[in-house]
Order: C-alpha cells, then sequence, then structure tokens
C-alpha cells in the first residue's frame, strides 16, 4: 500500500509542476500580449492639421483627467441623428497647449495634431492628440 502512496505521490507532483509550469507561461503571454498591444496602440497612424473655430476645452473623467476639446470646421453643416457634422472631437495630451487653448475659446484657430491608432483610458477620449495651436488671423 506504502508502494502506491508513493506513485501517486509522484504522479501529483509531475502534474503540479505542470500546471504551476502552464499557468506561468501563460501569464507571461499575456504580459507580453499587453504590452505589445500599448506599444502598436500608440503608433501614429496619421498627422496634420485641421482649423476652425474653437468650440470649447475642457478637463474632464472620472479616473483619468483628460483635456478635451471640440473645433467647429465650418462650411456645409449636416445634422445626422442630432449630431452636426462638422464638428471635430480632440484630445490635448500637454497642459501647456491645454491652456493655450483656453485662451483661444471662440476664435479661429489651426491645430497640429497625430492620430493614433488607439488612445488608452488615461491619454484620452478620442484618438486625435493636439500638440501645437495657432491663432489664425
Amino acid at each position: 500500500m506504502s508502494e502506491f502512496k508513493q506513485v501517486v505521490n509522484e504522479g501529483l507532483k509531475k502534474v503540479g509542476s505542470w500546471v504551476k509550469r502552464f499557468f506561468l507561461i501563460l501569464f507571461l503571454l499575456a504580459i507580453a500580449g499587453g504590452g505589445a498591444y500599448v506599444w502598436v496602440s500608440s503608433w501614429t497612424y496619421s498627422d496634420g492639421t485641421r482649423a476652425g473655430n474653437l468650440i470649447k476645452i475642457s478637463k474632464k473623467g472620472v479616473v483619468f483627467k483628460t483635456y478635451e476639446g471640440q473645433l467647429n470646421l465650418g462650411g456645409f453643416q449636416q445634422n445626422v441623428d442630432g449630431v452636426s457634422g462638422n464638428i471635430w472631437d480632440f484630445s490635448v495630451p500637454q497642459r501647456a497647449v491645454y491652456e493655450q487653448l483656453q485662451n483661444f475659446e471662440g476664435q479661429q484657430v489651426k491645430l497640429f495634431y497625430k492620430e493614433r491608432y488607439n488612445a488608452m483610458p488615461w491619454q484620452g477620449k478620442t484618438n486625435y492628440f493636439v500638440y501645437k495651436v495657432q491663432k489664425v488671423e
């Protein structure tokens, strides 16, 4: 009977070792996958400029406070389901740019932006990140 217990204990040790190894590999793959996702999401998809009338700029968020704004691009106005088609939403990652935008609220501005593949919640609510602003004369 003791020989049977010894065989069972050895079998349990092997299974326990295999389960630990499996979960360790799974954990490391999850960490690597999460890191790769964050890295790819930070790639710049496009960059450019947009000009229009700065409607609003504000600090928003419950957990992550981000700077968010809206720009009226002008031109032909089209309302679809109560949403105006010429309003562009954007995020501002830097406080200095946010403070500049506060001074230009209600005025014509030119915004320089970068579009990311996917914004993380702590970066902003949109994929468009304004990094520079110029007042249009």
